[in-house]
């Protein structure tokens, strides 16, 4: 079903009808609708890789997930690639997924991306504060729009206020009576990382109280369970941990449970991402949804307007996030183990804030 076979059946070059079915203005209006009426009488279709060939384009946008290759087991990641699949395919757009280590060899993989011409846009997930990502894109004046800030700014960004999202959970430890509240963080280099650290810090110092023990990591399940045995271990034990993630969270309440001690009740633990496994745990974890569907949306439209033309310099957004109480977190305990009092006893908390006898 070639377009010679619609030239030859109407009488025009294959130049005309080429021109005609790619809507190109110089093709007069009859001719146009002859072209297109003899092209569904044959059930002809369009060539996708020679159409995006010859307009420049690859309707094509890329997001390369900063891990190990072949490592897409991080729920934030799935969750936000879920989000923005079907709302690119709606726009007639592929998603191409990639992965690689963060380095060198994520910023070859962006390379290929762009100077291969595999891809019209990008979606920078996890962004760093200094972000050689960011500086290379700029560069080569592709399109694109971050899942966090950066310091450099000025570039489509997308954000979850996590530094008003920590503050906010050190206050509620703060009111359940905790006094030595531990940080489990992302590695401060990471934007995320930086901003959560900050409210957290905030927050106790607002309180009178000096920052608890901190340790920080990769956002992984083992070194949660391994940064929790430090603090545990410490001179000093929290009665209360901060995780930057429900990943280094779920890690940390194993912790717990090794050491014969239940959260909720001898140390409260809060995530964030309430990501599916913080409820189903063995005690239900406290967590902050981010609302990832929604912050996908709005960078969907950032990066939707600027392939239509627009200037991304403008285009920023913070989020709230919002708390999801569990069982995980709950009044601090005092020396002899027993629950400091407080305005709002355990009986009056929700059964879904209640916590289990069991780490």
């Amino acid at each position: 079903m070639s377009l010679s076979r619609i030239a030859i059946s109407l009488g025009l070059s294959v130049t005309t009808v080429s021109r005609a079915l790619g809507g190109h203005g110089d093709v007069a209006e009859e001719t146009r609708r002859r072209v297109e009426e003899e092209a569904r009488r044959i059930g002809y279709r369009a060539n996708p890789i020679a159409r995006r060939l010859r307009g420049g384009r690859s309707d094509a946008v890329g997001i390369v997930l900063p891990t190990g290759p072949g490592q897409f087991g991080e729920p934030f990641f799935l969750r936000l690639i879920a989000a923005i699949g079907p709302r690119l395919a709606e726009a007639g757009l592929d998603l191409i997924v990639s992965s690689a280590r963060s380095g060198a060899e994520e910023l070859a993989l962006y390379r290929q991306f762009v100077e291969n011409r595999r891809v019209d846009a990008m979606i920078v997930a996890r962004t760093r504060l200094d972000d050689d990502r960011i500086a290379y894109l700029r560069h080569a004046r592709l399109p694109f729009v971050t899942h966090g800030r950066t310091r450099a700014g000025g570039h489509a960004s997308v954000d979850i206020d996590g530094a008003r999202a920590f503050r906010e959970a050190t206050q509620r430890l703060v009111a359940f009576g905790h006094r030595c509240i531990g940080f489990i963080g992302a590695p401060l280099d990471y934007g995320f990382g930086f901003f959560r650290e900050a409210g957290w810090r905030s927050a106790l110092a607002e309180a009178g109280l000096p920052p608890g023990p901190a340790r920080f990591a990769e956002p992984s399940e083992e070194n949660g369970h391994r940064l929790a045995h430090e603090l545990l271990a410490g001179p000093e034990r929290p009665t209360a941990l901060l995780c930057a993630t429900d990943r280094l969270a779920i890690g940390a309440l194993h912790a717990l449970g090794d050491a014969g001690l239940r959260p909720g009740y001898d140390v409260s633990v809060i995530g964030y991402d309430n990501s599916p496994v913080s409820n189903y745990a063995a005690t239900p974890l406290t967590s902050y949804d981010p609302d990832i569907e929604g912050a996908a949306g709005r960078m969907l439209d950032m990066l939707l307007a600027q392939l239509a033309g627009q200037d991304g310099a403008g285009m920023n957004e913070l989020r709230g996030a919002t708390l999801v109480p569990r069982r995980s977190d709950g009044p601090a305990p005092d020396l002899n183990g027993q629950m400091k009092s407080r305005a709002i006893s355990r009986e009056e908390r929700s059964d879904d804030e209640r916590p289990h006898d069991t780490a």
